[in-house]
């Protein structure tokens, strides 16, 4: 495995997760100590941390796919080339170069409600089957080739990932987790639509394109998946050590506290299917 650079106090080294952060992850997936429930409809639930429900920083989504494979689930959140078929709100979304067998890093882009500015991420992504389970988390790093955007705010990952579990008949739950520095003084009906509108149709969304890509996969590829094959992986290799954290105090905060929605942008976003 690759040594992590030092680089000087300010940069910290980029930690590839062991199965101790995998297993932790998964802790805060299933313990509901200290979240409150924002939203409960049907087989979706939203909560947030009690003492951050005033900020969109800390959420946490749970689905119930009835019909869908855990084996499916993974394989749709790994699969970049299905997403645009499916992820309305992304702008743009690649692999930049893979670190070892079951970590990478990308780049992701998406459209935050007008007229808010729209943000991006360069993740380390990792991911592990374990057991029944499936899961995949990511953080925010920075890389040489990938400074931030004049057109996007560099957004901060602190933590964020997918638990797939299996259920018995073909059936899976599926959690989502996401501690993000959204790099801004957001406003109220940001922090509202996140918990009760956003966060809802993206785990809907998601349970849709679960059931539309076995169909999808037979007629693109479908023996293709590097993130079960690591032979078949072509990505340039990436030496841990040219990564550094991204540290969410060295980019430019954007307050944008005082913005009003636009009920157009909202209207026809609240049509989508």
């Amino acid at each position: 495995m690759c040594t992590t650079s030092q680089g000087g106090n300010k940069k910290m080294p980029v930690q590839i997760p062991d199965d101790t952060d995998f297993t932790s992850f998964k802790e805060q997936c299933e313990n509901q100590e200290g979240w409150t429930a924002r939203y409960n409809k049907g087989n979706v639930t939203v909560w947030c941390r009690d003492e951050e429900c005033k900020t969109i920083q800390k959420l946490k989504m749970r689905i119930v796919c009835k019909d869908v494979t855990a084996e499916t689930l993974y394989d749709v959140l790994h699969d970049t080339s299905y997403r645009k078929n499916w992820d309305s709100n992304m702008i743009d979304t690649h692999d930049i170069g893979r670190l070892t067998v079951n970590a990478d890093v990308g780049y992701y882009s998406w459209k935050c409600p007008s007229p808010l500015k729209n943000r991006d991420f360069i993740t380390m992504r990792s991911w592990l089957p374990l057991g029944n389970d499936y899961l995949i988390i990511n953080y925010s790093v920075k890389h040489p080739q990938y400074p931030p955007r004049k057109d996007c705010v560099r957004a901060v990952s602190l933590l964020t990932g997918y638990l797939i579990q299996s259920n018995k008949e073909n059936s899976s739950t599926l959690y989502y987790l996401t501690q993000v520095d959204p790099k801004g003084s957001l406003p109220k009906w940001v922090v509202n639509r996140a918990s009760q509108f956003v966060a809802p149709k993206a785990m809907k969304k998601i349970y849709k394109a679960c059931q539309k890509y076995p169909e999808w996969k037979r007629k693109h590829n479908p023996n293709l998946k590097p993130w079960i094959y690591p032979e078949q992986n072509t990505l340039p290799c990436i030496n841990v050590s040219d990564l550094v954290l991204q540290r969410a105090d060295s980019l430019e905060n954007i307050d944008e506290s005082r913005l009003t929605e636009e009920k157009q942008a909202r209207h026809s976003d609240d049509e989508e299917t």
